[in-house]
């Protein structure tokens, strides 16, 4: 392979989900410490920018006023309003405001991480010399963008990840703890939180889920908040936007020994960091404490864990032998994930919690 230059130019290309985006950040923590003066760009959607930066504006993405541990640069990709808006001036601005923005950054590399035909035509309008990613990527037509198909020999997303990084120079990255941001606001409202509402360990637990049948039971949740807070644990509840009644549902089953709390992405980085244990299902904020080095609970479903589940971190995954891989989205939990009880989730929670006030 030719050598590379010391101040290569990287496009990231991953514009969500929240989980996702964190299956990602351990292969660019580890490219970033093994070549720390190359430059790297992330393309992103808005909303899951706090995952790489702090903000001390709310709206300006220039270096100068983010506090960025892991990039140089983020590039707004709004594909969620692509998607609501598909002809509207407003989007076809902004897709020619992008394309512009990643032409003039000259990147040399770019890794589709992703895997889609809408990310791997945001990668090619970069404009790279070299384009990476899966040999069999999520849409298969992905690939025809790509001038290097990495073929992946490992089981884990993450794993996935450090494969497609460690392509970049012909090495093989070994896994690096996330590298995350650090807001000074968000970590101010958590001490103000903490302070008034949590005076014993805490557990952060979220009920929600991308679709209906990975979601275990709002009211099952609620028994474990009721048995933690009896072992003398308080349980933080956290559930994403739209899923206020979820919460609720959670809190009222615990028999209000659960707390809720409705906060944005960077206040729930600075709770988590703060939690001594999470519990939820195939959902964002777990991997989030994972990404953090929490102990988790894992409810697994139609989703495999050894895919998607928690990667470097201690944890249990509790998950039926009934269950099989489906990324169908159904409206009701999957029978397998019934199977689960109460008690099941319990006793793991309490053998990490003792596990760790042993340490």
């Amino acid at each position: 392979m030719q050598a590379l230059s010391d101040h290569l130019r990287v496009l990231i290309v991953r514009f969500g989900a929240m989980g996702d985006i964190l299956h990602a950040l351990p292969a660019v923590t580890a490219l970033r410490a093994a070549h720390p003066n190359w430059y790297v760009g992330w393309a992103i959607e808005p909303r899951w920018r706090a995952l790489l930066c702090a903000e001390s504006k709310p709206y300006d993405f220039g270096r100068s006023s983010l506090r960025m541990p892991l990039v140089d640069q983020i590039h707004r990709a709004n594909t969620r309003g692509w998607t609501h808006q598909p002809l509207s001036g407003s989007t076809f601005d902004d897709l020619f405001r992008l394309r512009k923005e990643l032409k003039q950054h000259r990147y040399d590399v770019c890794i589709d991480f992703q895997g889609a035909i809408r990310s791997a035509i945001v990668g090619h309008w970069s404009h790279p010399s070299r384009f990476i990613g899966q040999d069999l990527p999520r849409e298969s037509a992905a690939r025809w963008f790509y001038s290097e198909r990495v073929p992946v020999h490992t089981n884990h997303v993450i794993e996935h990840a450090l494969e497609l990084a460690g392509a970049i120079a012909g090495e093989q990255l070994a896994y690096a703890r996330a590298c995350l941001p650090r807001d000074d606001y968000a970590e101010a409202w958590c001490e103000e939180f903490v302070s008034q509402n949590v005076s014993e360990p805490m557990v952060l637990m979220n009920p929600g889920a991308g679709w209906g049948a990975k979601r275990w039971p709002a009211e099952r949740f609620g028994e474990v908040a009721r048995g933690l807070a009896v072992a003398g644990y308080r349980v933080v509840v956290n559930a994403g936007p739209m899923e206020d009644t979820l919460a609720s549902d959670v809190v009222r089953a615990s028999g209000h020994s659960a707390i809720w709390v409705d906060c944005n992405v960077s206040q729930l980085i600075s709770l988590t960091r703060r939690a001594s244990l999470a519990i939820a299902g195939d959902t964002g904020p777990l991997h989030l404490a994972c990404a953090l080095g929490k102990p988790v609970v894992g409810i697994f479903g139609p989703t495999d864990p050894a895919r998607n589940g928690p990667f470097g971190c201690d944890f249990k995954v509790l998950r039926s032998p009934l269950s099989k891989r489906d990324h169908k989205r159904k409206a009701e939990p999957e029978a397998g994930l019934l199977t689960i009880t109460p008690d099941d989730v319990l006793s793991v929670a309490h053998e990490l919690l003792t596990s760790r006030a042993t340490a």
